[in-house]
């Protein structure tokens, strides 16, 4: 990953509506400590980035059975269902407004930005508050669900995240060769995948100390490297995208995302409650 850019932003804020999502509990904080300028270098260098193009999806699992008739493309609420549970944070105004990005230099349309850890949240916060007093007046940091952030994508606004700095570290360390990693790190592997209640669930994780503490519990011959040989990396990006183009029944509506510090089983419970 490049070195952070301690520039500051030259990135213009506005504002766009937020629907009104349901209140949902708010996630337990991230103890990792808040880096200001890891914020920065995305801020300054969004529109380099937003065109990039992002690592190879990893194999997530194996096509449907051979013969079967061609089903209909996935849905985006039946995309969004995958998503249910997963915390984001972004920044909102006193009429709770996204507050966005843009750079008119490159002609991108105005881009809301959603934090994977709050901390980062804060700092964006606190980077509105600084460069747009009026703006900043009243903002505050928002927590919203990937599922509504979907469907709020599905009806036109765009987004762009702000993965979480140690997971662009793990992804890295899995995917030799590679100096940096475009988009939200996600992880999974083939030993995790399992069936309930005649339901095929291949579960991906944001966090790689999830995957690998279920993967100590399915496999415990597995540890260390050997364990870090199961784990396939991908992006957050990629993987909704090739579930926006693949069929039903092919394999790509098995995925459920696991929420940070949750167990596959935890998770299945709760959204089937």
């Amino acid at each position: 990953m490049p070195p952070p850019n301690s520039s500051s932003s030259s990135l213009p804020l506005a504002a766009a509506p937020m629907s009104d999502p349901s209140p949902s509990p708010s996630p337990p904080p991230n103890p990792l400590a808040a880096a200001s300028s890891f914020l920065q270098h995305h801020l300054s260098s969004l529109a380099s980035r937003f065109a990039a193009p992002r690592p190879a999806l990893a194999a997530a699992r194996p096509p449907g059975p051979h013969g079967a008739a061609q089903s209909l493309a996935l849905g985006p609420d039946e995309v969004a269902r995958a998503l249910t549970g997963t915390p984001v944070f972004t920044v909102c105004n006193s009429s709770n407004e996204f507050v966005l990005v843009s750079d008119p230099a490159t002609g991108l349309r105005s881009l809301g930005l959603l934090c994977f850890r709050s901390e980062d949240a804060d700092a964006l916060l606190s980077h509105v508050r600084t460069r747009q007093p009026v703006l900043g007046k009243g903002a505050k940091v928002v927590p919203i669900t990937l599922d509504q952030v979907y469907m709020l994508k599905a009806e036109g606004i765009a987004f762009r995240f702000l993965p979480d700095p140690l997971q662009i570290k793990n992804a890295l360390q899995l995917k030799s060769g590679l100096t940096g990693f475009d988009g939200v790190p996600v992880f999974q592997s083939d030993l995790l995948v399992v069936k309930k209640q005649k339901k095929r669930y291949c579960p991906v994780y944001f966090q790689k100390e999830d995957i690998e503490r279920e993967l100590r519990k399915a496999s415990k011959s597995s540890k260390g490297s050997a364990l870090s040989k199961q784990i396939m990396v991908g992006s957050l990006e990629d993987v909704l995208k090739k579930m926006e183009i693949n069929d039903r029944n092919s394999g790509w509506d098995d995925l459920i995302f696991i929420p940070p510090g949750k167990s596959l089983n935890q998770h299945i419970n709760e959204v089937s409650a």
